[in-house]
């Protein structure tokens, strides 16, 4: 199994240099509301949450405290000259970071990365640095939160704080490239690299110049490339092209596919289509709970495992629900060849009645406008959504945004599309999952749990954005929960298989006819509570053979 440490934390924009912070870190907790020392420091392992770590940890006395995170490291001697950079995958949910007791920087929200150039807050000299980071963490629902609560249960569950996505440094030159955007057709791709405004790409044994595009004060090199004989993007054929970019003494490695996402006439009915033809997302709800590292895997290499694990039962897509991965999650998905559904992450509260009792009897339509109406919680909303499609947008795997859930925390859904669509129309929005659908969305999407899916197509592509969930609790693996929570009981694996080959072949299958698009099987995997997986929590069974 690879470590964390020796997996490169950003897969699509490549340097040969770098140092991974992960591993040992001091951690101990300082009052805010007293004097005096913090508490005797324990030793963690980044890029864990201290939940998944330490026993007793107890959430609920977090409203006053402050994490905090310590560790050195040696600046390699042949960095020398060169700006370094330090990146956070993600610090759950306002961090604030120190280099040699000199502040560096802060940053709000818990799901999405973020650096800081610390070259000038090193003390001369060489030899030994150090990082400290700290973390405060109430569960303010301003912030992105998902599904974690203080009191898990249900389909709530435990609660995540602190660093959970790695720590890792990286030398730069002066001039150097400092994000890419690739935007590409079905025979062409077009990439911008910002921070420099000349240099090279290297493509298939072909050399391209970049032409600066340098746009208020921004500087950009770009370049359009035409593609002879294309081989497309697809789950089936997962093709991707690789490519570098040199520009002065920097260079970056890269890749990039070639697919397109579109809503067609088909065959009578409007549906999504893949590279212009038709195609259907059979697809499972993907939470990115672990039962050893909560919000974070053991290893890197189990996101393959669990894409691989659902290949094998016939599913070509994952909703990855309330929840943003690290990189490499959506690398392996666009290696493997799985399609990721992406959720953006909720904020503002939830009610259980106005959010989960009234549409399951029914009311399901409901005037968005004026609901969770604090100017900064929906100014952080907006904010985190344009984090999540700038952290994203250049990964051929994403080919689907949702916006909102089952009303968590929606405000002005239709208002949030246009800005989706500003940001990015190359993929397809889906505006309200569940139910309150409000004017525009790409998709009629809909939840079905208590009921037979039966649906008559409308003007947009149909999608079935949550359905099953059929519980089935083996004897003798880890759960972690109290309940046995599912929306159908099954009681032994046969009895699984079988319940889930009808529903698919009595209530999914006639649907494909008349337009079903898309559907989304609750769940990948158990997690607390719900095991309603198609893996144990442990990833130890898959409990079914394989699904329609």
């Amino acid at each position: 199994m690879t470590n964390w440490k020796d997996a490169y934390p950003r897969p699509q924009l490549v340097r040969d240099k770098w140092l991974s912070l992960d591993g040992k870190w001091t951690f101990s907790i300082k009052k805010t509301t007293e004097a005096g020392l913090p508490s005797q420091p324990k030793v963690i392992n980044v890029p864990f949450c201290p939940e998944s770590m330490l026993s007793g940890l107890n959430r609920l006395t977090r409203q006053d405290e402050i994490m905090l995170y310590g560790r050195g490291f040696t600046v390699p001697g042949e960095w020398e000259g060169m700006r370094l950079i330090l990146h956070l995958g993600a610090v759950d949910q306002v961090a604030k970071v120190y280099i040699d007791g000199k502040y560096a920087g802060s940053h709000e929200g818990g799901y999405l990365p973020f650096s800081f150039d610390i070259t000038e807050l090193l003390n001369e000299g060489g030899g030994k640095h150090s990082v400290i980071v700290e973390a405060f963490d109430t569960l303010d629902h301003k912030y992105p939160w998902g599904k974690q609560k203080y009191k898990s249960g249900g389909i709530w569950y435990t609660p995540v704080s602190g660093i959970w996505q790695s720590v890792w440094l990286e030398p730069v030159p002066e001039k150097h490239i400092t994000s890419l955007e690739i935007d590409t057709g079905l025979d062409w791709a077009e990439i911008r690299a910002y921070g420099i405004t000349e240099g090279t790409l290297d493509l298939c044994g072909k050399t391209y110049d970049l032409e600066d595009v340098t746009a208020e004060g921004k500087p950009c090199a770009s370049v359009h490339i035409d593609i002879d004989d294309p081989k497309l993007w697809t789950p089936e054929e997962p093709n991707l092209y690789d490519f570098s970019i040199t520009s002065g003494d920097d260079s970056i490695r890269s890749y990039f596919a070639l697919r397109t996402m579109t809503i067609e006439d088909k065959g009578g009915c409007t549906r999504l289509c893949l590279n212009g033809l038709p195609y259907f997302f059979n697809g499972v709800l993907d939470q990115g709970y672990w039962h050893d590292g909560i919000y974070t895997p053991s290893s890197p290499d189990k996101y393959a495992e669990d894409i691989l694990a659902m290949k094998s039962l016939g599913y070509n897509t994952l909703r990855k629900h309330i929840k943003v991965e690290p990189e490499i999650f959506y690398y392996e998905c666009d290696r493997l060849g799985m399609a990721v559904f992406q959720d953006m992450v909720n904020n503002s509260d939830y009610s259980f009645v106005r959010d989960s009792v009234l549409p399951t009897i029914g009311v399901k339509k409901k005037d968005d406008k004026n609901l969770h109406d604090d100017p900064e919680s929906r100014k952080i909303f907006f904010e985190s959504m344009e984090g999540t499609v700038k952290a994203l947008r250049n990964h051929p795997s994403v080919c689907y945004w949702t916006i909102f859930n089952e009303g968590w925390g929606q405000f002005d859904a239709d208002v949030a599309y246009d800005r989706l669509k500003e940001l990015d129309s190359s993929r397809i929005i889906d505006s309200t999952s569940g139910w309150f659908w409000q004017s525009k969305s790409d998709v009629d999407s809909y939840h079905i749990y208590f009921r037979k899916i039966d649906l008559t197509p409308g003007s947009r592509p149909l999608v079935i954005s949550e359905f099953g969930g059929y519980a089935c609790k083996l004897p003798g693996y880890y759960y972690g929960g109290k309940r046995d929570f599912g929306y159908r009981k099954c009681p032994d694996r046969t009895a699984l298989q079988k319940d889930i080959e009808r529903l698919y072949q009595e209530e999914i299958e006639p649907l494909k006819a008349k337009g079903l698009s898309a559907a989304i099987y609750t769940q990948l995997s158990d997690v607390e509570d719900e095991t309603n997986g198609l893996l144990t929590y442990d990833r130890e069974v898959k409990k079914v053979d394989s699904v329609v």
